[in-house]
């Protein structure tokens, strides 16, 4: 059994050096390698393969599932930039803005075919695959339209908040194990297990996310805190303050909801503590943490062959508070 460093290192180096584009036209590949020279956390393409490796050694298969999971991930991640406006990505200027928004449309359209040519190499299980991939690339779209819908409305639900980050997300995660697993012959009913405890721990660690962006050690998450707050992104801790605050409280939200200035990130820190959405957001991860660890342990298969598993996932979710 590989750890998931060995797992990445291994990945990289197969991964940056068969990338599959030609050299010509420049225009549209060199914009492709850029983002994908980059980096990244490789976290969706090895988890494809530590699923495999839970139940045979890693096979060509699996290296095939794994390259078109990272594939299709940058293509979601150049659209995202587009429809974002982003201007980095990775501490690194997006391909929109280094290269024009014909480029970044039009490679990241290439990246998303690609990563079917990868699949296409597949010889065990194909057709359960790729229908598994198929309806998890529909979620994705879907989860990222609801995101851009919520920036339009004031009468966002915390349940649909979850359903949100659940198919933007969380179901890539649990795509790529249970890719790897059926790969690697797993019973449906352990894969089943392993693409819950992957949903469930990507929502653990989007709302880790969303607690650490308005009370993370900035110094040691790299970023300013409140980027959120400013961005008047709906959070699950400004969701979960407008359900439990008093008609004070939800006036006082409303008024900084309309602020810029440097008062706004400690007043709405101080409203999130006030209204116990501070405390709601940190149960929350436990609760869908327990339940991916409890998803991980009913998998059948040796304690120690989940090793790598439960100690990546630890390693998510004990990010610094």
């Amino acid at each position: 059994m590989h750890s998931f460093t060995e797992l990445i290192q291994l990945f990289e180096e197969r991964f940056t050096t068969t990338l599959p584009f030609p050299e010509k036209p420049g225009t549209l590949y060199d914009p492709c390698r850029y983002l994908l020279q980059i980096g990244g956390k490789r976290i969706r393409p090895v988890l494809c393969l530590m699923g495999n490796e839970l139940f045979a050694e890693i096979g060509e298969d699996a290296w095939h599932a794994a390259t078109g999971i990272e594939l299709f991930h940058n293509f979601t991640l150049m659209h995202d930039d587009i429809m974002d406006k982003a201007p980095l990505r990775r501490g690194k200027t997006t391909v929109h803005e280094q290269y024009g928004l014909t480029a970044g449309i039009l490679c990241g359209d290439v990246l998303s075919i690609y990563s079917y040519d990868s699949l296409a190499n597949i010889k065990t299980s194909l057709p359960q695959v790729l229908h598994l991939f198929n309806k998890t690339a529909i979620e994705v779209c879907e989860g990222q339209q609801l995101d851009m819908d919520f920036e339009q409305r004031d009468d966002v639900h915390i349940d649909e908040y979850l359903h949100m980050i659940t198919n933007k997300t969380s179901v890539l995660l649990a795509c790529s194990l249970k890719m790897g697993a059926l790969l690697g012959g797993a019973t449906e009913g352990n894969a089943a297990k392993l693409y819950e405890f992957g949903k469930n721990l990507g929502i653990a660690f989007q709302l880790q996310d969303d607690y650490l962006d308005a009370f993370g050690a900035a110094d040691k998450l790299g970023k300013q805190n409140g980027g959120d707050i400013i961005a008047n992104k709906k959070t699950y801790l400004l969701l979960k303050a407008q359900e439990n605050a008093n008609e004070a409280q939800q006036a006082l939200i409303r008024d900084w909801l309309q602020h810029d200035g440097a008062e706004k990130v400690p007043a709405m820190l101080q409203l999130f503590k006030d209204t116990g959405a501070d405390k709601a957001c940190r149960e929350a991860v436990e609760k869908y943490s327990a339940m991916a660890f409890d998803c991980l342990e009913d998998v059948a298969v040796m304690s120690k062959r989940k090793a790598s598993l439960t100690e990546l996932a630890s390693y998510l979710l004990q990010r610094d508070k």
